[in-house]
């Protein structure tokens, strides 16, 4: 006789964590995520149903297999994900655990999530990250993001913190490091902050002086600060 767990009927959705890489559709109108490990061929939205990754046409999560979306109790737990070289890029999502789910000791695997703030955390220089640029890689139809700071995005595909919180929609809020969230909606003066602000105009001015300075190598200098061309 197998003894089955009692159900859970939480009056809220449980919190979870995991870790993702965050992904822009080709066409650049969209903002989603990638898991790291199973299921990781599939990008998802903020809000999303899980389905099995195997094929297989039960409910997910069923209880003889593995599909489902995984996350774990403690942030910290997800954090440590971090520090393996393999997922030095991905970001800290903080979700809420809906539909069914199966609760084991360590997390979660469930049917159904949203992604509330996801937590970018610093460029590979060791830099404040504000924005998230092309990774190199990717998923048919996504590109892979990876956080940067003003410095290091150049010319890449890129979108700011804010940006990739109005593609993704659905509420969600993107912090940087311990900066303060990002508001999901169009970058504004009347929406933003001073920290927000000081990180859109440091990614405008890092990509005008990548350009200035290819303009240069090519013997045509542009403006300089506060000038126009005629």
């Amino acid at each position: 006789m197998r003894l089955r767990l009692p159900e859970e009927r939480p009056t809220e959705p449980p919190t979870g964590y995991k870790i993702a890489h965050p992904v822009l559709s080709q066409d650049g109108t969209r903002g989603g995520f990638t898991g790291v490990s199973l299921g990781g061929a599939l990008p998802y939205g903020v809000l999303a149903d899980a389905s099995c990754v195997y094929g297989l046409r039960h409910r997910a999560p069923h209880r003889r297999c593995a599909c489902g979306f995984h996350c774990v109790h403690e942030r910290a737990a997800a954090e440590a994900m971090l520090c393996t070289a393999e997922h030095r890029a991905a970001v800290l999502l903080e979700v809420s655990v809906l539909g069914a789910f199966i609760r084991f000791e360590r997390g979660f695997r469930y049917a159904r999530q949203r992604v509330r703030i996801a937590t970018v955390g610093p460029c590979v220089c060791g830099a404040a990250s504000v924005a998230l640029a092309d990774a190199g890689w990717g998923r048919p139809g996504w590109r892979a993001l990876a956080p940067s700071c003003a410095g290091c995005v150049r010319a890449r595909t890129s979108v700011s913190l804010a940006g990739f919180a109005r593609l993704a929609g659905e509420g969600l809020r993107v912090v940087a490091g311990g900066a303060a969230p990002v508001a999901a909606g169009l970058p504004s003066a009347e929406g933003l902050g001073v920290p927000e602000l000081a990180a859109e105009a440091a990614l405008l001015q890092a990509r005008l002086d990548w350009f200035q300075t290819q303009l240069s190598r090519l013997g045509e200098p542009g403006p300089g600060p506060g000038e126009r061309q005629g």
